[in-house]
């Protein structure tokens, strides 16, 4: 097999596992990119800020925070937050959901995305 072909196989095993796990990624890292949200969002259950609260947001449906105000375009964009949908929305919000009011431009490097995705799967249960 080609070198080509090892690292095919190994990139498709990879994101078959869901891309990088808590355990791979930096939890200290992920909380200093954390600093970029926090002004908007709070990870403790119910405490809410100009953003919802992230608390239990793996697995819920966008736009359903009891007693927070959301776009329309947030509220019927069907989405349920996921590591995948989580991520596409961080790396670009206003494209994943257009209409929605998050006025935050994005995360562009995917360490940082990574970093900050395992720093919520510890901190938002």
């Amino acid at each position: 097999m080609t070198r080509n072909g090892i690292l095919a196989i190994a990139l498709a095993a990879f994101c078959a596992l869901g891309g990088v796990s808590a355990e791979a990624a930096d939890l200290k890292k992920g909380k200093k990119v954390f600093n970029k949200c926090k002004a908007c969002h709070a990870l403790e259950a119910g405490k809410r800020k100009v953003g919802p609260s992230l608390h239990g947001v793996f697995g819920r449906k966008a736009g359903t925070v009891e007693g927070f105000k959301y776009s329309k375009a947030m509220a019927d964009s069907g989405v349920v937050w996921d590591e995948t949908t989580i991520a596409e929305y961080l790396r670009q919000p206003r494209k994943y959901i257009p209409g929605n009011r998050m006025a935050f431009a994005g995360l562009r490097k995917q360490a940082d995305i990574d970093n900050l995705m395992a720093y919520l799967q510890e901190n938002t249960k």
